[in-house]
């Protein structure tokens, strides 16, 4: 098998205690598909699959400070931003991604953890609509955040794209609405970009060991962009990992556990 070419992906978000999502899931699935991992930590949170007990963001100066020093030595072909908790969390994620111009950058809305947990101050809505949004080369947002960014109902697969054009009307390049709160045996999300949509779809996988599915996709996607696969491509790819991850969950927690983040180490 020919190795991709490395991809440098600076990821700006939170550290998980747990690793199934957040800092360590990123870090996990942008080295599983042969990429190059560098971090700008926003918060450090205690959590397991059962859920966020605290949560203890980071100055932002300090997280500007360390998105800077990679950028600066280390490079990045490709910026992935999670969860920012606040404003002035947001406006230093937005400065970062002016820092890195030209790079693509993959922003996941990250609003609530999967147990229920507030991971974005509701006063931040405004700010990640008018500075991350616009700047974002792909945006991730599932049903919710759709629904709380656009005001509009995502219940349907016609209210997914109803509410993905909305969103593509603030600016960014493409939106990859994720389609796994709508009812259905089938599971679909939708690329959507100003030429057009692309379908991603199959049968909805019926497991609790989903911890981590949408930061896992997000930085697969930009993992994909930084080693020079076209948008389709690097979602296809993204999407076919995460797929595989939830299969092969190690069944880990009493709670909403993680995925196999590791399970081409396996294949091979």
């Amino acid at each position: 098998m020919t190795r991709p070419p490395l991809g440098r992906v600076l990821i700006i978000a939170g550290s998980d205690s747990g690793g199934g999502a957040g800092i360590q899931g990123d870090i996990k699935t942008v080295a599983m598909l042969g990429g190059y991992a560098a971090t700008a930590v926003t918060a450090i949170t205690v959590q397991n699959s059962l859920g966020v007990s605290r949560v203890h963001g980071l100055p932002p100066d300090l997280i500007e400070a360390q998105g800077r020093a990679v950028l600066d030595d280390l490079g990045a072909d490709a910026l992935k931003t999670g969860m920012l908790g606040d404003v002035a969390t947001v406006e230093a994620a937005a400065r970062l991604l002016d820092h890195a111009a030209g790079v693509p950058a993959v922003v996941d809305p990250v609003m609530i953890a999967k147990g229920g947990a507030a991971l974005l101050d509701p006063m931040a809505l405004s700010a990640v609509r008018s500075l991350m949004i616009p700047r974002a080369s792909l945006l991730t947002p599932n049903a919710p955040e759709a629904a709380t960014l656009t005001g509009l109902p995502v219940e349907t697969l016609d209210d997914l794209r109803r509410a993905g054009a909305a969103l593509l009307d603030l600016g960014p390049g493409a939106v990859l609405m994720k389609g796994g709160h709508l009812a259905g045996d089938r599971l679909t999300d939708l690329l959507i970009t100003s030429a057009g949509e692309t379908l991603f779809e199959g049968a909805r996988l019926v497991s609790r060991h989903t911890h981590g599915t949408g930061c896992a996709l997000a930085s697969a996607c930009a993992t994909g962009l930084a080693q020079g696969l076209d948008l389709t491509g690097a979602v296809a790819r993204a999407w076919n990992y995460v797929h595989q991850a939830i299969l092969t969950a190690p069944g880990l927690g009493g709670g909403h556990g993680p995925l196999d983040h590791g399970w081409p180490l396996q294949r091979r």
